[in-house]
């Protein structure tokens, strides 16, 4: 299989033997810019899927390029908690200068630990899930990027692994900013009390969590990490005089972090 191109927003496609052909596009009010939900760039989607004509794994280096710029830190290594993260905390060690050195290592024979019933059975799941590569990071402070902190149960028994196999200090860098907001878009995201970014917790979250120091990446860095190559590639069209780019005017749903709905909500 190889890829051919995106369906448009609100495009209806016919796929033959012979050909792909587009039967219909249901136009966009006037104005209105598109609103694709951003967190298929931060978690969602694999890394090898290709949306806004960008692949995926792209922008999460990007994203961790970004944070490396927003929250440095002095330490001797970056790692990631395998393997969603792996391209940011890439992006981030190659915007710093440290080696990207592996800490974990994924025991393939369990679940996932998201799904598990309660808060308990999570953590004690996160404990049978990674193995600790303790050799290559004893004695030494260690950068951990994660690619989002939702409950912020599944990273405090990962810090308190590190540190019992030697980590010196463990800092974390999330590649995406906090999720404070439900979703009505059909994304199911726990409720607002269970969003560690709501709790008073939040306020002091590395001491909450084990950590040495725990940053995200800013609503604007993460935006313009999924907007440059788009807008790049518009500016090219322009200088090149072709038609006028498909993508149109640019827009991403940040609802779940910001509160700003693309769509009026209706009660």
């Amino acid at each position: 299989s190889r890829y051919y191109r995106e369906v448009l927003p609100g495009e209806i496609v016919k796929i033959s033997r012979y050909d792909v052909q587009t039967l219909d596009v249901v136009p966009r009010p006037e104005g209105d810019p598109s609103a694709f939900c951003i967190f298929e760039y931060v978690y969602f989607a694999r890394p090898d899927s290709i949306f806004e004509g960008q692949m995926v794994y792209s922008v999460r280096r990007r994203c961790g390029q970004q944070l490396a710029i927003e929250a440095p830190v002095e330490a001797d290594l970056v790692s990631t908690v395998p393997e969603s993260a792996t391209p940011a905390a890439l992006g981030y060690a190659q915007k710093c200068g440290l080696p990207y050195v592996e800490v974990l290592c994924k025991n393939r024979y369990v679940g996932r630990t998201f799904i598990q019933p309660n808060m308990r059975l999570r953590q004690l799941g996160v404990a049978k899930k990674f193995g600790v590569l303790s050799d290559n990071f004893k004695g030494k402070r260690v950068v951990i990027i994660d690619d989002s902190i939702v409950r912020g149960n599944t990273i405090s028994p990962i810090i308190k692994l590190l540190r019992e196999s030697g980590a010196k200090e463990v800092h974390i860098r999330v590649a995406s900013p906090p999720i404070r907001f439900p979703c009505y878009m059909g994304i199911n995201i726990p409720t607002k009390e269970e969003l560690i970014a709501n709790r008073p917790e939040f306020h002091d979250l590395a001491n909450y969590i084990g950590a040495d120091s725990v940053v995200y990446l800013s609503v604007e860095g993460l935006v313009s990490s999924v907007q440059e190559s788009i807008k790049a590639r518009q500016e090219n069209e322009n200088n090149l005089k072709t038609q006028k780019s498909r993508v149109g005017k640019i827009g991403h749903c940040t609802a779940c972090l910001t509160g700003e709905y693309p769509v009026e909500l209706e009660w």
